[in-house]
């Protein structure tokens, strides 16, 4: 702007007159596209100091400055100097009614116009369109006596913007049938409209009418091109597209960054980013969105930085991924501080960010925060309920989450997945099948994660007649060849003791995953087939491109513990590190010295105890006490317990381990000493329980215990057991 005025400044109108003219209908339009009132009206003043307003296009400019101004005054003012009728004039008259919707206004100055040309009614046809008065756009159009390309175009583009792309289509072929020749804004309508019905071949068919008409290097058009291969997952004609345009603009390196994005290949997406001659929001926000999806958090807030850094405005969706990923780091402070600038420019009651501030202020725990920010959004949708919900239930309070449950206006299915999960995670499993229960009733088809959840609840109380229940249900939605569901039926049926349907649903996956190989490892492991898991182990190795992880390699020193492959399991344990890059964890330690413990080889058990970078688990501890026991060596017993007792006191297991070992010898004293002891520490051994399922109802039984409804019926049935047992006539005689 300074430069266009110091220019205009240096010229001399009555020396360059055409110049000086030509710079100010320059300056006239920067007014105008930048709204700039105060500016626009002061340079009038400098005009007509000047004496130039008589000057035809001086005043045509003026006039559609104050239009987009709307200075109605100032432009009445300028059409009463025409004195007279003016089509361009006209024109600009029609065209700001119908940007302000003054339709009606519109059309009675097109009725009244003495003459018209192909702008005038291409004006009121996209004018029509745009409002989506379809049928009133389509009568112009047809009595059009001109319709030129872009006529013709205006029409298809307002049936395309409309949602009517295949009446869009059928103009167009009208439109070649005619002998007019699309231009490229045409054959951008056209190739959105292909997006839209989904149709490849057909935009396949455009793209080669396209390079015979000569458009194939135009940017607009190309952009098209990319993103209708990307919408079709033709990735690779996507870039071909790309590879071949001579000019690319920033749609064009968006649309490419987009697909790797989409992809998932995001070292190519940020070489692609990187590249870029100029960037702009949605480019920014693409790829922070997929650090952030991507569980790269810290690399997505660097990028934040440097957006804001550069002068970029980030939209809502970039303010959406950067609160989730400071969710997912727990960073409250982080948090809170976007929140506040939220606030300060005013989208804090966008649906978007109040879920995002939900879910940061509920993963940190801070629920009550949580729930400001939800009964500050007056018209919530399900997906901010459902934040809620979830909110409630990752931190426990069930009673909340069940109360927002129970008032939600509208449920979802994601509303019951959050709803079970939030029982399934605090171990509250008759709640998951009261409430899966009332899903079905209500007519919702559960979603994967939710048969995964339910699952699991009949895993953790190895229900599994429940289990096989779901199972039916599973293979009636036609859910069963999906890998999740596929590892959730596998560990269940392990975990129930029914290996081999686990086997069975393990063979039949189509797609295994390192959860499912785990999983079927870690289930013959644990179901006493530790030759089966280990050989299956190898199998994985041999014929999988998955890498072992701390889990499977847990199973596999536990197989190798429970069959005594010893020196096997020793080796597995050494390549954790050195072949496979895996730190061990205290568990994998802990199931090293049960094994060395099993078979004797205790000293070298307390040798890898005393040897371990960190401090060993209790039940490390505990494993080889219980060897000592089994092997009698009441020396290395006393030196581990007491490790115990130090490292936990308030565990009872060191105290009962050791009080055995000192009963299976006869040391009776030192048994009540233990006892004692364990006394004087407020040390309880842990209550056993044990329980069944009758009937899809679970009955859990304690010592002693006579809180059970049927409690009474029990125990006359069991003393009627006890007298026929007892009866002489049922023993035989010799």
């Amino acid at each position: 702007m300074k430069t266009a005025l110091k220019n205009l400044f240096l010229t001399n109108p009555s020396k360059s007159f055409n110049s000086y003219i030509q710079k100010c209908v320059s300056l006239l339009k920067i007014f105008s596209d930048k709204g700039l009132v105060a500016g626009g009206t002061v340079f009038h003043c400098h005009l007509l100091k000047n004496g130039v307003l008589s000057e035809r296009c001086i005043a045509i400019k003026l006039l559609i400055m104050y239009l987009e101004f709307r200075k109605l005054s100032e432009a009445n003012q300028i059409v009463k100097d025409f004195n007279g009728f003016d089509l361009v004039v006209q024109n600009c008259l029609i065209k700001a009614n119908i940007q302000w919707g003054n339709l009606s206004e519109a059309r009675k100055m097109f009725d009244e116009m003495p003459e018209r040309n192909d702008i005038t009614w291409t004006l009121l046809i996209s004018g029509l369109m745009k409002y989506g008065r379809l049928e009133e756009s389509m009568w112009y159009f047809e009595r059009n006596p001109f319709k030129s390309v872009v006529s013709w175009t205006a029409a298809i583009t307002g049936f395309v913007k409309n949602g009517s792309s295949f009446h869009g289509l059928k103009l167009f072929v009208r439109l070649l049938e005619s002998g007019v020749k699309p231009n490229q804004v045409t054959f951008s309508s056209i190739v959105s409209a292909c997006i839209e019905i989904g149709d490849f071949d057909l935009g396949m068919s455009v793209l080669g009418l396209i390079i015979k008409t000569g458009f194939e290097n135009n940017v607009s058009v190309s952009n098209s091109l990319i993103t209708l291969c990307l919408r079709m997952h033709e990735f690779d004609q996507a870039r071909r597209v790309f590879d071949r345009m001579e000019t690319r603009d920033v749609v064009s390196w968006t649309a490419i960054l987009d697909m790797y994005v989409e992809m998932g290949e995001l070292e190519e997406a940020r070489r692609i980013f990187d590249e870029m001659p100029q960037r702009n929001e949605v480019s920014w926000s693409a790829i922070i969105a997929r650090y952030s999806q991507y569980g790269d958090h810290i690399e997505a807030l660097k990028l934040f930085r440097n957006m804001v850094r550069e002068g970029f405005k980030p939209t809502i969706s970039c303010f959406s991924s950067i609160l989730c990923a400071l969710a997912s780091l727990e960073n409250l402070q982080a948090g809170k501080n976007l929140h506040a600038h939220v606030m300060k420019i005013g989208i804090e009651g966008d649906l978007f960010i109040a879920c995002s501030l939900v879910d940061l202020y509920c993963k940190c725990g801070e629920t009550k925060d949580g729930r400001l920010v939800f009964d500050s959004i007056k018209n919530k949708n399900v997906v901010l309920w459902n934040s809620m919900i979830g909110g409630y239930s990752t931190n426990g309070q069930m009673d909340e989450a069940k109360y927002l449950f129970d008032n939600m206006p509208t449920r979802n299915n994601i509303s019951w997945g959050a709803f079970i999960r939030g029982y399934v995670e605090y171990k509250q499993f008759d709640m998951v099948f009261e409430v899966f229960n009332e899903m079905l009733l209500s007519g919702e088809t559960p979603t994967k994660p939710t048969f995964s959840s339910v699952l699991c609840a009949c895993a953790s109380l190895t229900s599994l007649e429940k289990g096989r229940d779901i199972h039916g249900k599973i293979l009636k939605l036609g859910f069963q060849y999906d890998v999740y569901l596929g590892t959730a039926l596998t560990d269940m049926y392990a975990k129930c003791g029914d290996i081999e349907s686990s086997k069975q649903v393990f063979d039949r996956m189509s797609e295994r995953n390192e959860f499912s190989w785990t999983v079927m490892i870690q289930g013959l492991a644990e179901s006493g087939f530790a030759k089966e898991s280990l050989a299956l182990f190898e199998e994985m190795k041999r014929n999988s491109s998955v890498a072992p992880n701390e889990l499977m390699l847990l199973s596999v020193l536990f197989a190798c513990s429970h069959c005594g492959f010893v020196d096997k399991g020793l080796k597995f344990f050494g390549a954790m590190k050195l072949e496979y890059g895996i730190r061990p964890k205290g568990r994998h330690y802990t199931c090293v010295v049960d094994m060395l413990s099993r078979s004797g080889r205790l000293s070298e058990a307390e040798e890898l105890i005393n040897s371990m970078p960190f401090q060993p688990e209790a039940n490390a501890l505990a494993a080889l006490i219980s060897g000592c026991k089994t092997y009698r060596n009441e020396e290395i017993a006393e030196r581990t317990a007491r490790k115990l007792v130090e490292l936990a006191e308030k565990n009872s297991a060191g105290f009962i381990l050791l009080s055995n070992i000192y009963a299976s010898a006869g040391r009776w004293i030192d048994v009540s000493n233990m006892r004692k002891l364990m006394r004087e520490k407020g040390v309880k051994k842990s209550v056993g329980f044990s329980w069944i399922e009758v009937r899809s109802h679970l009955h859990s039984f304690y010592s002693e215990d006579g809180t059970h409804l049927k409690s009474a019926e029990i125990h006359d049935i069991l003393e009627l057991l006890r007298l026929e047992m007892t009866d002489p006539k049922h023993f035989p005689t010799f």
